[in-house]
């Protein structure tokens, strides 16, 4: 067992199936000799050599196109697009081409691919460069859609989605890159579409993602010890394909819910999931869903504007508080 910070759990997840398989290659920009703008993947160019770590142009389109035809050919490629928000600018390869090969070869050709991205606010960056854009990737079918929020997460997931046979966008969050868990030792691999019960709770389930986890779970710690409110929560963890057994066990418990999403309140996740709680638990709920979200706006760049709009541990704090009492 040891301790790591998230973005030491990039380049270990990462190495981790170099290791295994020699048909796993990584490349983006600046992510070999530079070990990356956010510095997760160090030492990958010196432990796996420059035909398997691979520098490319600044040229996000020439990214995923040449990760698609190295998908096509054999490999099994981890693309990384330095900001989320950068993945406007090769929409069409995630839109149209990435979920849509499969189907359109009759399943004579799959895209085993990762797309790693720095997801979400919180580090000063400006409307341009701190959205949390899971939203953007949830809506086509055949693209999956994976968040993690601690380390042991980062590899398991990151392994899961490498040996997937279809292609992940696997949304890491910047501003989680410094904190640090504890990761066992050895071989680490998860499975896709699952979530964890991170705290049991028979008042209120909260279903965040990414960065909002850990503040969800210090939100429940302060409910439960200034309010006497017992929150469940749960890290949603994966997107595409969504754990709903999961999540509707959880309000078959509790009968309350509450989302805490980073991403703009128009068309979230939480939209989503709202939806699925009409149809297949509306008699189990015991008042309406609160979604606790971004306003739709863009990201100021001011520390403490940027700060307001994203979910805080108080506002979550607050907005139960005030929803169970009503």
């Amino acid at each position: 067992m040891a301790e790591l910070s998230y973005r030491e759990a990039v380049a270990r997840g990462i190495a981790q199936e170099m290791e295994r398989d020699e048909n796993v290659v990584f490349l983006g920009e600046d992510v070999a000799k530079a070990g990356g703008v956010f510095k997760a993947t160090v030492g990958l160019l010196e432990r796996f050599g420059p035909r398997r770590v691979l520098d490319t142009p600044i040229s996000e389109q020439a990214i995923l196109g040449a990760a698609m035809g190295a998908a096509m050919t054999g490999l099994r490629p981890i693309a990384e697009i330095m900001f989320a928000d950068f993945i406007a600018v090769c929409y069409d390869y995630i839109a149209n081409e990435f979920p849509k090969t499969r189907y359109m070869t009759n399943g004579q050709v799959s895209l085993p691919l990762v797309v790693r991205c720095g997801n979400g606010g919180g580090a000063r960056f400006g409307a341009q460069h701190s959205q949390s854009v899971e939203n953007w990737c949830m809506q086509f079918p055949g693209l999956k859609v994976v968040a993690p929020s601690s380390p042991v997460d980062v590899i398991g997931l990151l392994a899961a989605a490498v040996r997937d046979p279809d292609p992940v966008m696997f949304l890491e969050h910047k501003s989680l890159y410094a904190a640090k868990g504890e990761v066992p030792d050895g071989e680490i691999v998860d499975r896709l579409g699952t979530a964890k019960v991170l705290r049991s709770g028979a008042d209120a389930t909260i279903l965040a993602l990414g960065l909002m986890v850990p503040r969800a779970v210090q939100a429940a710690a302060a409910l439960e010890a200034e309010h006497r409110i017992r929150c469940e929560v749960i890290d949603v963890r994966s997107l595409v394909p969504l754990d709903t057994q999961c999540i509707l066990q959880s309000v078959g418990r509790t009968g309350r819910v509450f989302t805490v999403e980073e991403n703009p309140r128009q068309l979230g996740w939480g939209a989503e999931v709202v939806s699925i709680l009409a149809d297949e638990a509306f008699y189990e709920l015991d008042g309406p869903v609160v979604r606790i979200t971004t306003p739709n706006i863009p990201l100021p760049a001011a520390d403490a504007l940027e700060d307001l709009a994203i979910p805080s541990v108080h506002r979550i704090v607050e907005s139960v508080r005030r929803s169970l009492a009503a």
